[in-house]
């Protein structure tokens, strides 16, 4: 059941979550996802096996190529969703290196339908808006609260966006798993019991 005042709260945050993110220059876009890439390398320990789904950039999200070639040249499985349809979880498919992307809607790459599947271990997700109990706040088509319904184990999730995104609060509802960490261009913050 949809609750209509959490709803309409979440409707305008995306607003000003938009709004901060579209308030900056190009020449800060480029600067933050390498200092953002930096600090998640800092920060999260993967181990040689871990999967490790990231994500394709779409309009002003903050840019997670420089995480997505780093992954790759180090030989980690990388995973790229793809979204099958409305009311369904993505589809998390394994970019293996030399592989081609194809289109994949909303303006993403992704690996071919033939490409393996994979559960990952870690998730990089894009964020609207983020707030310091890491509450996370997307775009409201709830692919990612379908598709970590559907995965046998939790992955350790880290939102990406720039620290302009971050909100007072956001409304935290049954369905919204919250973020183990968020990476900004000004560092990462961990959440939950062992922040």
């Amino acid at each position: 059941m949809v609750n209509e005042a959490i709803e309409g709260a979440k409707a305008a945050l995306r607003l000003e979550a938009r709004a901060a993110r579209a308030g900056l220059d190009h020449n800060e876009r480029a600067e933050a996802a390498a200092l953002a890439a930096g600090h998640f390398f800092d920060a999260v320990t993967l181990a040689p096996t871990d999967v490790v789904a990231v994500y394709w950039r779409i309009r002003d999200e903050l840019d997670c190529q420089p995480i997505l070639v780093r992954l790759m040249d180090s030989n980690q499985t990388v995973v790229l969703p793809v979204v099958q349809g409305p009311e369904e979880p993505l589809d998390l498919r394994v970019w293996e290196q030399g592989a081609s992307l194809y289109e994949a809607g909303f303006g993403t790459l992704a690996p071919s339908e033939l490409a393996p599947r994979a559960e990952p271990d870690v998730i990089v997700m894009p964020l609207l808006g983020f707030d310091r109990h890491g509450t996370r706040l997307g775009y409201g088509g709830g692919y990612y609260d379908r598709t970590l319904a559907a995965l046998s184990k939790k992955p350790k999730l880290i939102g990406l966006a720039f620290a302009a995104q971050e909100l007072a609060e956001i409304p935290r509802e049954s369905h919204d798993v919250p973020l183990d960490a968020v990476v900004t261009e000004a560092g990462i913050r961990h959440f939950g019991p062992s922040a």
